[in-house]
């Protein structure tokens, strides 16, 4: 994303053609950001045995997966819906992982089906489900079990999961005697620890912990005769929101991981998700109207918490900058969009470019967890989703309509 003659362009593409075209607000990706992020964990592992499966729950448009599916990349997926998005894009069943705490006998049994890579456990009651689901098809379903290695992310409560107090996993002090018991099912076949501490990590000195302690699990139940092959190591590496904030480099966390699992003949499965997609998005939104209560100055747009959440729900912060690049002085507002609640925000007390009604904005790092979240709150239509390749964009979901907000009903 750079100026060009003060006109943002994303790779070849000016946003505010994208924005006359297609209306807004609407959701614009770059492909070759995706393809660059996705190439650079690639690279980082080298000869080392590995498979990296995006984590689907992050941007799950088809176009997106479809690209890393043909790229090479296995997939992490949390529901039967996610599967079901994985397949129809042309994703490798046989290099797909299921996680999540709340697995449904009927998205166990359709993952069962489809022959997926194996299943990510997070609880007991999940591997008796599993090994009968798995009698009736004839079928051993190979399964990891998810460790909570009780180490912490230092990131949003929200998104860290590696602690005693989450609902994710089993504590690492039980996991050898849950194995243990494991091994007596007749139809799972426990080959694989796995583990992930939360999301948005931006200092990877905690996960050289979790690394140590993976290994050592692993090193321990091989030495019970479990036929262990393989270390899920999570996902969670965190980008860059603030300025100022810096994120460790692909091959520098990959290299540190690599390092851990040296001389342990393991596979690494990573489920990155963030890491690839959200630098490689933006949401543009359009001023609608100039507003001062006081002292308070409000920037009103057309997107709101319905299509970008993450403001709302995190108090997260997302650079906003004008599509036509200006010299005009500063102002300090919140920006707001039309949904009736005063959560319903994109940034607040923020210093940006004092703008006008009809000026379009990009609001940027909003590739992953952007649309996947959105609502049609307020009965809201879904923006579309848009996808630039070099100089040419695509269409690669269509804008909702107000028909679109009925059916069903």
């Amino acid at each position: 994303m750079q100026y060009r003659d003060q006109t943002l362009y994303l790779e070849d593409v000016p946003l505010a053609d994208i924005a006359k075209r297609h209306g807004t607000p609407c959701y614009v990706y770059t492909s070759a950001s995706i393809l660059g992020k996705f190439q650079a964990y690639e690279q980082a592992f080298g000869s080392v045995p590995h498979q990296i499966c995006y984590a689907a729950k992050a941007n799950g448009n088809l176009a997106i997966l479809k690209l890393l599916a043909e790229a090479g990349a296995g997939f992490d997926i949390v529901s039967g819906g996610e599967l079901f998005r994985v397949l129809k894009a042309g994703g490798d069943p046989a290099k797909v992982i299921f996680s999540g705490v709340g697995k449904t006998a009927a998205e166990l049994d359709y993952a069962l089906e489809q022959n997926i890579r194996g299943f990510n456990c997070e609880s007991e009651p999940e591997l008796a489900l599993i090994d009968s689901l798995a009698a009736r098809r004839g079928v051993k379903a190979r399964i990891a079990l998810r460790v909570n290695p009780d180490v912490d992310a230092s990131t949003h409560p929200y998104i860290s999961t590696g602690l005693r107090k989450h609902k994710f996993g089993i504590d690492i002090s039980e996991a050898e005697s849950v194995y243990g018991r494991a091994r007596t099912f007749q139809n799972l076949v426990p080959e694989g620890v796995s583990c992930h501490i939360g999301s948005q990590i931006l200092d990877i000195q905690p996960m050289l912990e979790v690394f140590d302690k993976m290994v050592a699990l692993a090193v321990r139940l091989r030495a019970q005769s479990l036929p262990i092959r393989s270390l899920d190591l999570g996902g969670g590496l965190g980008v860059p929101y603030h300025k100022g904030e810096t994120a460790p480099p692909i091959a520098d966390y990959i290299h540190a991981m690599c390092q851990k699992v040296a001389g342990h003949e393991l596979e690494i499965l990573i489920e990155p998700g963030r890491s690839i997609v959200a630098e490689a998005g933006l949401l543009v939104t359009r001023v609608l109207y100039r507003k001062t209560n006081g002292k308070k100055e409000f920037v009103i747009v057309d997107a709101a918490m319905n299509d970008l959440i993450r403001p709302a729900l995190y108090h997260s912060h997302h650079h906003i900058v004008p599509l036509r690049q200006t010299d005009a002085d500063k102002i300090v507002a919140d920006v707001v969009g039309p949904i009736c609640e005063t959560g319903d925000f994109l940034a607040r007390e923020r210093e940006m470019p004092n703008v006008f009604p009809g000026d379009l904005l990009a609001i940027c790092t909003a590739g992953a967890y952007g649309f996947v979240a959105a609502s049609n709150y307020n009965a809201r239509p879904r923006p579309p989703e848009i996808l630039v390749e070099g100089d040419r964009h695509r269409v690669i979901r269509k804008r909702e309509t107000y028909e679109d907000l009925i059916r069903g009903e």
